[in-house]
């Protein structure tokens, strides 16, 4: 993102409003980042941050192909 991010973006700026997928590889040297969101998401959002693997490369590329070409005309 270009600087620093706080623990409170990461909380919200997934999906959903949920974690973002990566918060427990950003945040795992901190503190136990898994037992403090164990602790404050149901079970089933748990479960599904813990499952997010982040989207192919060439699928976030087409993506953003196709937001510059509805953004162009």
């Amino acid at each position: 993102m270009g600087g620093p991010v706080t623990f409170g973006y990461c909380r919200r700026c997934g999906e959903e409003h949920l974690p973002c997928w990566k918060v427990f590889d950003c945040w795992w040297e901190s503190f136990d980042v898994v037992d403090f969101l164990k602790s404050r998401l149901s079970p089933d959002q748990f479960h599904r941050l813990s499952q997010t693997r982040p989207k192919p490369k060439i699928d976030s590329l087409l993506e953003l192909v196709e937001q510059a070409k509805k953004a162009a005309g």
